[in-house]
């Protein structure tokens, strides 16, 4: 066993103060590796007597398709206190708290009893550590890490108190990171939900002296909008560069780079022209709103309101509009002008418009707000991990 005595780490709570040992994962670690099931025994439904079958596909977020299989042996069942890390393809991902059968490109890790498992687990997520599992898997197409590579990597640990104190404060940083990532969700599938009702007319504002708004009309985006086409100008990257500033600079879905230079300084809506998200309009934006000074390339439309329309009502007319019947084909989807003015929005008084917007533009606020929260956790998180761990 490696027993050097490793220097303390900058941040560290006071109740300790014995060194840190810096020892090899071979010293207190065993892995073995998963177990690879053809496609034709596997099985779509949890059947009798069947395993979750654990792929690199479980870890995807949104994943399509699960895997069942029968009579693993008992070398790659797992439970969900063990830890496993992906050894191939995305390597190094650690997940716990699943349960079944796991694939040929996960390790099982079990430890002994010197080694508190949460910390193992943020020690093996931390950045330093992901780096070094990156390096020892190699640069080929598919990295790959190998036994003896893995019981290589180095780990400066404390005394078995001190590492429950270090993961059980780290994950209560995690546990807050997902509630307000759940609070995110919940604010934007509610927001869905609006929408949805608001643009059906299933759900209507009220003007103030309590009657109701005239029923909408349908107009053509080519008869309530103009379009500012002819003012978009493309960069190429060495010009970008050569004109470094704060100004966004769109592209087809969102902001490309920042520039010193500007082609509009007003409130505009921009629909993508080409290699926009059109297919998959119910989870992806189609359309952006730009406030302010920006520069436009030539993949997106630039559209802006005339008298009696809202620009921001506009936004949220299209951000979501499913105008697949208006794309033409091929590799790179296209909407093409002349397609893109005949499409239909719901016109409702400019009142109505405004409400809608607001209400709306409120929702995202909230929603934007917990997404800096998560972010500001996630840095937090990550300048911990650095400091607590030598």
């Amino acid at each position: 066993m490696s027993t050097n005595i490793k220097d303390i780490p900058t941040l560290r709570f006071k109740d300790f103060s014995a060194q840190w040992q810096l020892r090899e994962l071979k010293d207190f670690t065993k892995i073995n590796q998963g177990l690879q099931i053809a496609i034709s025994e596997r099985f779509t439904e949890n059947v009798e007597d069947s395993y979750f079958y654990i792929t690199n596909e479980f870890l995807r977020k949104g994943a399509k398709k699960n895997y069942f299989i029968k009579n693993p042996p008992q070398s790659v069942i797992c439970n969900e206190n063990d830890l496993l890390m992906t050894r191939t393809g995305n390597t190094g991902q650690v997940v716990t708290g699943v349960q079944g059968a796991f694939h040929n490109n996960f390790f099982r890790i079990k430890f002994d009893s010197t080694c508190e498992k949460w910390f193992l687990y943020y020690f093996l997520t931390s950045h330093r550590t992901q780096h070094t599992i990156l390096k020892l898997a190699g640069t080929s197409t598919i990295p790959d890490l190998n036994h003896g590579d893995f019981y290589k990597i180095k780990i400066n640990i404390p005394e078995f108190r001190e590492q429950q104190k270090i993961a059980t404060f780290l994950s209560a940083i995690d546990e807050k990171i997902q509630q307000l990532t759940r609070k995110k969700e919940l604010l934007e599938q509610y927001k869905k939900g609006v929408m949805q009702q608001l643009f059906s007319g299933k759900l209507r504002f009220k003007p103030e002296n309590g009657k109701t708004y005239p029923k909408w009309e349908e107009k053509r985006l080519g008869d309530v909008c103009d379009c500012m086409d002819n003012l978009r100008k493309p960069l190429n990257d060495s010009q970008r560069q050569a004109m470094q500033g704060t100004i966004p600079y769109w592209g087809a879905n969102k902001v490309m780079d920042y520039v010193n230079d500007y082609l509009f300084d007003e409130t505009l809506v921009l629909l993508a022209e080409d290699g926009g998200n059109f297919n998959e309009y119910e989870t992806r934006p189609i359309a952006n709103l730009s406030r302010g000074k920006c520069w436009v390339n030539n993949h997106t439309h630039v559209l802006k309101g005339k008298k009696n329309l809202s620009n921001e009502f506009l936004f949220y007319s299209l951000v979501h509009k499913n105008i697949t019947g208006f794309v033409s084909g091929g590799t790179r989807a296209k909407l093409n002008k002349s397609e893109m003015l005949k499409i239909p929005i719901g016109y409702p008084l400019y009142e109505e418009q405004q409400k809608i917007a607001n209400y709306l533009s409120s929702l995202d606020t909230k929603i934007e707000s917990v997404a800096t929260q998560i972010t500001k956790s996630q840095t937090f998180k990550k300048g911990l991990l650095q400091q607590m761990f030598v």
